[in-house]
């Protein structure tokens, strides 16, 4: 019931005037969308932890990985088949999800293949977990990816780059994400927390596998 209650409110009342806590609440949503973050993980993990050589690894990464499920999902908006790319509905995460999976579990095999960088690598099997760990429970309950994938990915950016400020830091913009899912109705706060810890233990295990 808490579930239909929240997508059915996200759904009706996205475009409402919600004044400048609601307005800002879509702008920290769309900022930090997971495909974003996605997107930008390998990237920045690459180029901090290895210089050029990890940035050149990171795009391809991100191409493979996060590129094409972005893609999957974009073009699904497009034609009308899912809400937005948040994918407030949680019946219309199923294709995006599978396309995910199949995309980063190509994306992996390829990486592995070419004998990638280690954080490339590491950054590929983050999201594998990703999409195994967090798109399984939102088969049945509606886990917060904006939460989880953020905060699994500055666990991997304190875990390669050995900055562990980087996680308080980080933390601070998950609460405000947290904020703004639950502040226009997106998710509950069980959903944001739960996201949390979802995505920073996979990110945290799939890591330390890689890497170990």
């Amino acid at each position: 019931m808490a579930d239909q209650r929240v997508e059915g409110v996200a759904a009706a009342g996205g475009g409402q005037r919600l004044g400048w806590p609601g307005r800002l609440a879509w702008a920290i949503t769309e900022l930090f969308a997971p495909q974003h973050v996605a997107l930008a993980l390998p990237l920045v993990a690459g180029a901090l932890a290895e210089g050029w050589p990890g940035l050149a690894w990171g795009l391809l990464t991100a191409l493979l990985c996060a590129g094409v499920p972005a893609a999957v999902i974009a073009i699904g908006v497009r034609r009308g088949r899912l809400d937005s790319k948040h994918l407030v509905q949680r019946s219309g995460r199923k294709v995006p999800m599978l396309a995910g999976l199949a995309a980063v579990v190509v994306g992996l095999a390829l990486l592995v293949a070419l004998d990638a960088s280690r954080v490339a690598i590491a950054a590929a099997a983050v999201m594998l977990g990703w999409v195994l760990v967090m798109g399984l429970i939102t088969v049945w309950w509606k886990i917060s990816f904006h939460t989880g994938v953020f905060a699994g990915a500055c666990v991997v950016v304190a875990v390669v780059t050995h900055w562990e400020p980087v996680l308080l830091a980080g933390g601070l913009i998950v609460v405000g994400i947290g904020w703004a899912r639950v502040r226009i109705a997106h998710h509950t706060l069980a959903q944001v927390v739960a996201g949390v810890v979802a995505g920073s233990a996979v990110a945290w295990a799939a890591t330390w596998l890689v890497l170990a």
